[in-house]
């Protein structure tokens, strides 16, 4: 089967960064399904996987995570799938990724694709999807459900691929008043136009923005990115008693700066279920199976804005590099091979 993957940990400009190759078709076994990839998505973990994680001499790792698929044959323990069934997922951080022609995934983290969308659509949500559920849900402790939330959820870089969900579910699936932070103008009007109640600017400091908008106080908040240079500043204007979510990799982060207003820290990691074979595992197929519906209720919408071409060392490397840059907008996916 045809993949793209990496020998050595290098720069993306290095034309060895990406490569394409021929690996072996893998075979199903246990609550395995074997996928036919259609679409795939490019996220941050992919060229933070790259940069370092080197593979074994003479191996070459599968990057990827998002796909969008049929299923193409089961393993013998599967209950949830058959072949021909359309699913979409983001796979383990232990095993081989989704850029190639078939892929081997755990039923118990894969959903239906949503009907209403096609694969490169449905290719931009899993990974996202996930995190930006269990950070609000799991980790924040937001209330599901439409009625009045007297508090603020503060979301940095909401124009993201995980921002970019996160805001139609905060403001979709409950009542909270959602803030997204964004820089650029394009990026400020996508989360105005995927729910938000206001955009601040994070390159500016942000309690006094905060402040003129007259809102809810600033309970939750999820930073998505930049967490070192952000935390100290948002501790200074979060509530008393509120949560603070990240998801990225600060070099530098004092938990203390939250201890004088009693502010509870979360870390959020959307692979922790596979990759420790958790009693609740499973919940990640509701929860995709639940994402899902919503798109074909209408109630959400796919975060894909650009598309880059076929599934290649080429157009991934486009993909990497743009979001290395940090420029990026919503989801970048590629299809067909």
């Amino acid at each position: 089967m045809k993949a793209v993957g990496y020998k050595k940990s290098l720069p993306i400009e290095d034309q060895d960064a990406l490569i394409d190759f021929e690996a072996t078709k893998p075979e199903p076994k246990g609550r395995d399904i074997r996928v036919t990839v259609k679409a795939i998505s490019a996220n941050p973990v992919d060229y933070k996987v790259r940069k370092r994680a080197a593979p074994p001499e003479g191996e070459t790792k599968i990057l990827g995570y998002d796909t969008a698929g049929v299923v193409d044959a089961v393993g013998p323990d599967v209950t949830l799938f058959k072949p021909g069934d359309e699913v979409f997922y983001a796979g383990s951080i232990q095993r081989q990724g989704t850029n190639s022609e078939f892929h081997l995934v755990d039923e118990r983290i894969v959903g239906n694709k949503p009907k209403s969308l096609s694969f490169a659509q449905a290719a931009a949500l899993p990974l996202t999807s996930i995190t930006a559920w269990e950070l609000l849900f799991d980790r924040l402790g937001a209330v599901p459900g439409k009625s009045v939330d007297p508090r603020t959820l503060l979301i940095t870089g909401g124009a993201g691929g995980v921002g970019s969900i996160l805001v139609q579910f905060a403001r979709r699936l409950t009542g909270l008043t959602v803030v997204a932070t964004a820089t650029r103008p394009e990026s400020q009007k996508w989360c105005l136009d995927l729910g938000a109640h206001a955009v601040i600017d994070h390159g500016k400091p942000m309690k006094e923005q905060i402040e003129k908008l007259k809102l809810p106080p600033v309970a939750l908040v999820a930073s998505l990115t930049f967490t070192e240079q952000h935390y100290k500043s948002i501790a200074e204007f979060m509530a008393p008693q509120g949560k603070f979510g990240l998801i990225d990799d600060p070099a530098e982060f004092t938990v203390s700066a939250f201890k004088g207003k009693a502010i509870s820290v979360h870390w959020e990691s959307m692979f922790t279920r596979s990759s420790f074979q958790t009693p609740d595992m499973i919940a990640q197929h509701h929860l995709l199976n639940d994402v899902a519906d919503l798109i074909d209720k209408g109630v959400l919408r796919t975060t894909l804005d650009q598309t880059f071409g076929t599934i290649n060392a080429a157009n991934l490397k486009r993909a990497h590099a743009l979001l290395e840059s940090g420029k990026s907008r919503g989801k970048i996916v590629l299809e067909g091979w």
